[in-house]
């Protein structure tokens, strides 16, 4: 038998789940731009030991790099906070479609991640070099198109992408990531390996008996955005592009940049070539 106190109860269980629910769809359709200005949060994603992208010091447990340096700077301009979430290169995408985080710093606008994700203006320009045995002459990426030379990648990054573009003469090894690469370089199973500047400098700064480091012409960049949420809303991907040209106006990326890089991975800027240009 149903009393009337059952009833009732049943009864305020549906309104508030349906209250829930709606709360819910209410959290999901709200853009980027209202929650951070309701919050005055910043929700930004970190990778742990992506120096010098990104940093955490175990002493303090505070994040470091020009990742969490420009966050700071744009959070700024809300009048916010940021709130730093842990995740990976390989993860982000998936954060920001599920709205875990607002923003990535550093990440690679591909084709691919267009797709799925915006992105802002071009933060900076990451430029390709390769990383010879001592003795290596490098001069173009054509002479390095060559048959005879044995050129190591990380599978599936940018330097794979140019490898697969420029140099499809050449003996090209894709290994599983960076260190294994690197690893075939300095047993001698390769030539060279294709790295950007920013990871090219802090690996010799490590390491310099692992070789040379070149800069082949033609010069190749690869473009590095901050990663954005896709939403309906574009006022919060505005507003980021409108801060991101006022820091590279005053050229404050070039500064962040080559700071942390001395700090984090020991190359100063006197360690850049007059060429490179952030």
């Amino acid at each position: 038998m149903i009393t009337k106190r059952i009833f009732f109860n049943a009864l305020l269980a549906l309104a508030c789940l349906g209250t829930s629910g709606i709360s819910t769809a209410q959290d999901a359709a709200e853009s980027t731009m209202a929650r951070v200005q309701r919050t005055k949060v910043l929700r930004v994603g970190t990778v742990a030991g992506a120096v010098p992208y990104f940093n955490k010091d175990l002493a303090s447990g505070k994040w470091e790099g020009f990742g969490p340096d420009f966050a700071e700077s744009l959070a700024k301009t809300f009048g916010a906070k940021v709130e730093y979430v842990e995740t990976t290169w390989g993860n982000a995408v998936l954060d920001l479609q599920s709205n875990k985080i607002d923003a990535m710093f550093g990440m690679a606008p591909t084709p691919a991640r267009k797709e799925v994700v915006n992105f802002s203006e071009t933060l900076f320009d990451n430029t390709y070099t390769v990383v010879c045995r001592k003795g290596f002459p490098s001069k173009t990426w054509e002479e390095l198109n060559s048959p005879a030379n044995k050129i190591v990648v990380d599978v599936g990054s940018s330097h794979d992408q140019l490898a697969t573009r420029v140099l499809p003469k050449a003996e090209v090894t894709r290994l599983e990531n960076s260190g294994s690469a690197t690893m075939a370089l300095q047993s001698g199973r390769a030539d060279c390996q294709i790295l950007v500047i920013l990871l090219a400098q802090p690996l010799l700064a490590k390491r310099a008996s692992l070789g040379t480091m070149y800069i082949p012409q033609p010069v190749y960049t690869a473009p590095v955005s901050i990663g954005l949420r896709k939403e309906p809303d574009p006022s919060f991907q505005k507003a980021v592009n409108e801060w991101l040209a006022g820091v590279r106006g005053t050229g404050e990326v070039r500064k962040v940049i080559l700071t942390n890089m001395e700090k984090l991975a020991g190359v100063p800027a006197t360690a850049f070539p007059s060429e490179i240009k952030f």
